[in-house]
């Protein structure tokens, strides 16, 4: 059924979105000979079976429509694509979501789901380097898979998503991986009373009949999909200004909203910290979603860097500011590596989650909180992790070699922690910063692999740092340490047994910065 609806925002706010739905496949058809399958993977070395290699994606427009009654969402996603080679058909990978139908390039498309794939075959074979419009509508029970095996997190008067690492795709279609980055757009219907949100800005709102709302939010960067936000709920918008006028947006439970506010208020000082050390924030706005859930399954970890609007537990953020202020950092600095610079392969996460508790023990320190263990300085800290890095190295691999059970384990954060710290001891702090912000810099809004930091990293300090760093990234023993040469290792003691499944054991609860 057709609605009609007022609009409240200008029309040609969408017209980007309105031309990327309308492209058709071009007129030109590859013959039957030359067109096959595309490859279901991106060759990810820790989630193979992610992707498809056949294409690419440059724009999603995500339709969500939340009933509050069923507690059903029905949705529908279209993806701009372009192929990159000639194919008789292709997948997206998809799992637990109910699909309906299927269009390519505006006609009606044949379907399979097999596993965590959804085999499309359009009524014509597509040619290399077409552009095109894929079409799945479908339906989700948020509450069906609900996390560590899903995406979606259930609450009382609506959801939110937490796709990461491998999960999108249990909310949307799509190509699941980081290296395939692109713009989104989210059109969220929600009954009266309840407010959709999404990653990016606001640029449209619709009253529609029945007393529902439609809210639009565009990206003004590619977001990978593991990062996208989409939340309903029972919420009030909570806007403040941070440095140089950066529009900042909380989404915030409306039952909770006064008791969140000294927590919440803390944002605009973090922005300015890391910006003094990383350079301007890269999006348009960013906030906090204290997700409207008590439940302590809900998810299993305590924040989530979702592009521009940070998932978090909400009782986390009730506690005093030297408990939560440098966890906060290290969810802040996710929006320039992770969120800017994406991961080429999930391989490469120690550039996330070192950088990120990098500089969230470097705020705490400063302001001297203790950590965890007691101490007070990075030396320190890291004297101590020093002493674990060969038994880490045993039961987690090295820093840049993990495996999808370890991905998330200690190595990744503090292990990564150690490689600045050894890094920045070795060329000095001036051209360790200069080294940051040239990697951010000329990876913005894209992907870098550990070999992209090597080769910056070498580039920019003047020094081949390619042994040094490989040894520190791949070794199966840790280097010594630059200016401490009486820091010692402790002997690997076999009889310890392998961290556990970050599935089990959740995954950001391994930062130090908690």
């Amino acid at each position: 059924m057709r609605y009609r609806t007022r609009v409240t925002a200008p029309a040609a706010a969408l017209i980007g979105t309105a031309a990327a739905l309308t492209t058709g496949v071009p007129a030109q058809a590859a013959s039957r000979t030359e067109a096959s399958p595309g490859p279901e993977t991106l060759g990810d070395p820790v989630y193979p079976d992610l992707g498809n290699d056949g294409y690419r994606v440059s724009a999603y427009h995500l339709d969500f429509a939340y009933d509050a009654t069923t507690k059903l969402v029905e949705a529908t996603a279209t993806l701009t694509i372009r192929t990159t080679q000639a194919l008789s058909r292709f997948s997206l990978d998809a799992r637990g979501l109910d699909i309906r139908s299927v269009r390519v390039g505006g006609r009606t498309a044949a379907f399979e789901q097999v596993a965590e794939k959804l085999r499309i075959t359009p009524a014509r074979q597509l040619p290399a380097k077409a552009r095109l419009t894929v079409c799945v509508a479908y339906g989700a029970d948020p509450r069906r898979t609900p996390p560590p095996a899903g995406g979606w997190v259930a609450t009382p008067d609506g959801f939110a998503v937490c796709c990461q690492p491998d999960l999108a795709h249990t909310v949307f279609p799509c190509n699941d991986h980081p290296s395939d980055k692109a713009d989104f757009t989210f059109r969220l219907t929600v009954p009266g009373g309840l407010r959709g949100v999404a990653s990016g800005r606001l640029v449209r709102t619709e009253q529609l009949t029945g007393g529902r709302t439609a809210y639009t939010y565009r990206s003004r960067s590619p977001i990978a999909t593991e990062v996208v936000q989409i939340t309903v709920g029972d919420y009030v918008i909570k806007d403040r200004q941070g440095p140089h006028g950066l529009p900042l947006r909380d989404v915030v439970p409306t039952a909770r909203a006064a008791a969140l506010e000294p927590a919440l208020a803390l944002t605009p000082a973090l922005v300015e910290w890391v910006e003094q050390r990383l350079g301007a924030y890269p999006f348009e706005t960013y906030g906090l979603l204290p997700c409207n859930s008590d439940d302590p399954q809900a998810f299993d970890f305590t924040g989530l860097e979702t592009q521009t609007l940070t998932l978090y537990k909400p009782n986390y953020l009730l506690q005093e500011e030297s408990k939560i202020g440098s966890h906060m950092m290290h969810e802040l600095v996710h929006s320039y590596f992770g969120n800017s610079v994406s991961p080429a392969t999930w391989a490469d996460l120690w550039l996330n989650e070192g950088h990120a508790d990098f500089y969230g023990l470097l705020y705490r320190y400063e302001r001297g909180w203790a950590d965890s263990l007691g101490l007070t300085t990075m030396e320190a800290r890291m004297k101590d992790t020093y002493a674990r890095g060969d038994q880490w190295r045993q039961t987690s691999g090295p820093v840049a070699a993990p495996n999808a059970v370890n991905l998330f384990d200690s190595q990744r954060y503090l292990g990564g922690v150690l490689v600045l710290y050894a890094l920045r001891q070795q060329i000095g702090e001036a051209a360790f910063s200069a080294v940051e912000r040239a990697f951010l810099e000329r990876h913005r809004d894209a992907t870098a692999s550990t070999e992209d930091y090597i080769a910056i990293a070498s580039e920019v300090s003047g020094q081949d740092l390619t042994g040094f760093l490989r040894d520190w990234l791949y070794g199966t023993k840790t280097p010594r340490m630059p200016g401490h040469p009486d820091w010692t290792v402790t002997p690997v003691k076999p009889s310890l047994a392998a961290p556990r499944n970050r599935r089990d054991s959740g995954h950001h609860d391994n930062s130090a910065t908690l």
